[in-house]
């Protein structure tokens, strides 16, 4: 399938052509085709019970069905995931302008996620950047991190390591490269290679891709760390720390919060991290004797 389609048409592209005017002081405006990215909402739905509306980029949409399932602890491994399938939604009984579409990420999981799913149920309607939106009320806010164990590797994430893996990540988003507006999230080892980089429009989603891309393989339990073009919310901190991951850099600075969770969690924070310089936020757990 094409990467790129006409954004007038169904699409479930990662990136759309649409039409533009170039506007320049010295110059008569000039009309082209631009490429942006695909932002779709897609449904996660558990043993047909629809949980959560994502706006997200449609692309390795099983992989971040299954990381927001682990990172949201909704189940607790990969193996709690029966089956993944992506469907185009019934457009025709949504209100979606003319040429919009959407998509439905179907799940089924074991028994007793579902029925603890359901016991903690909530609504989130898309979203957005505070990562809380949707709880009913102040009770249901949950920041709490558990205390990651230690390992050994967690303080040998320093700033070489991180600058190495920061410097790395432009040339390893090509959807990026095109349309200038998606995020990254990477896979890094401790010397700073990059194996795995997600993209999508949101922060989040780029996480849960990249988290349940790891969940399918042995990445999780071999040294490394997270490397990610946004700030350090406190919900990134939290998803990390869910699947035992001990060292997250961004290339934005944190929240309070997130430096907050990442102390609690013993979670090692990097920020700011652009070359030559970052910021180490919290310093994380110390080394297993």
């Amino acid at each position: 399938m094409s990467t790129v389609e006409h954004a007038t048409q169904p699409t479930s592209a990662p990136l759309a052509q649409v039409p533009v005017q170039v506007n320049l002081l010295s110059a008569a405006p000039q009309c082209q085709q631009d490429l942006l990215a695909a932002e779709v909402p897609v449904a996660l739905v558990f043993n047909g019970i629809s949980h959560a509306v994502m706006m997200a980029t449609p692309q390795d949409l099983e992989a971040f069905a299954l990381g927001f399932a682990l990172s949201e602890g909704l189940v607790d491994a990969a193996s709690d995931v029966y089956g993944i399938d992506v469907q185009a939604a019934d457009t025709a009984s949504l209100a979606l302008p003319m040429g919009w579409h959407a998509l439905e990420v179907h799940l089924t999981i074991a028994t007793s996620c579902f029925e603890r799913l359901k016991h903690r149920r909530r609504q989130l309607a898309g979203r957005t950047g505070c990562g809380v939106c949707g709880i009913d009320s102040l009770v249901a806010l949950d920041l709490v991190s558990e205390r990651l164990a230690p390992r050994p590797w967690t303080r040998q994430i320093d700033l070489a390591t991180v600058l190495r893996a920061v410097d790395a990540l432009p040339a390893l988003q090509p959807l990026n490269a095109q349309c200038g507006a998606l995020h990254a999230a990477a896979w890094a080892t401790m010397d700073g290679t990059l194996m795995q980089v997600m993209e999508d429009v949101g922060r989040h989603n780029a996480l849960d891709k990249l988290l349940g891309t790891l969940a399918r393989s042995t990445l999780l339990d071999e040294p490394g760390f997270v490397v990610m073009t946004s700030r350090a919310s406190h919900e990134l901190v939290r998803k990390c720390a869910r699947l035992g991951i001990t060292g997250l850099a961004t290339i934005s600075a944190p929240t309070t919060l997130g430096v907050q969770c990442a102390e609690q969690a013993g979670l090692r924070l990097w920020g700011l991290c652009r070359s030559p310089r970052a910021v180490l936020y919290s310093a994380g757990l110390p080394c297993s004797p």
